[in-house]
């Protein structure tokens, strides 16, 4: 969990860049303008604070479970948005009316 809040922190969130870095009323203030481990490793530890905070909120699934949820629920409405999105491309709905 600690590679993965990594690379999230990397990937999503910019990794060691400080958030705060544009705004010119921050710009004064050293700490929270200069990038740095500092912001790396605040980043990870949101990750690992949300990771640790699902994992402890929801129950956990046996494979059973989980291949019933795909197969009788996920896979149809995978099936009905398919059949919608074409119904909207055919006639001309939403972002393909352009």
């Amino acid at each position: 969990m600690i590679l993965i809040s990594a690379l999230s922190a990397t990937f999503f969130l910019g990794g060691w860049l400080s958030p705060f870095e544009g705004y010119p009323l921050l710009g004064d203030v050293a700490l929270l303008a200069a990038p740095g481990l500092h912001w790396f490793i605040l980043k990870t530890c949101f990750f690992l604070f949300c990771f640790l905070w699902f994992r402890a909120t929801f129950p956990r699934y046996r494979y059973d479970q989980i291949m019933r949820l795909g197969w009788k629920v996920f896979i149809p409405i995978t099936l009905v948005w398919l059949c919608a999105e074409a119904a909207m491309w055919v006639f001309k709905i939403g972002p393909w009316a352009a």
